[in-house]
């Protein structure tokens, strides 16, 4: 199994492993497979279902989906040269980005 939290607190040194534990409980069986534990952001379709699963289902963010869409490419931003964007990394720095981290520790 991965070490989500490691690559987590690459980006976010102060991550709460609780919160990590979290998302990985959120993302369950899809952790499971290595093609959907990474986030493609090669593939709008990807990025269509990070933000509409994600950031509009679970986060329940009602912002256009222009400023959700800023907010995914701001992290693919922060981890450009990385080529396994881990989806518990992407979606911990969604969540920290929206300040809506508390729904998962």
């Amino acid at each position: 199994m991965a070490d989500w939290a490691s690559d987590v607190k690459k980006y976010a040194p102060n991550a709460d492993d609780k919160v990590i534990a979290g998302i990985v409980r959120h993302c369950g069986i899809a952790l499971q497979k290595t093609d959907s534990s990474l986030v493609s952001y090669s593939d709008q379709a990807e990025l269509d279902r990070v933000r509409n699963g994600f950031l509009k289902k679970k986060l329940a963010l009602t912002d256009d989906d222009a400023t959700l869409d800023a907010a995914i490419a701001a992290v693919g931003t922060k981890l450009k040269g990385v080529n396994r964007k881990n989806r518990v990394t992407v979606y911990y720095l969604l969540a920290e980005h929206f300040n809506k981290l508390s729904l998962f520790g």
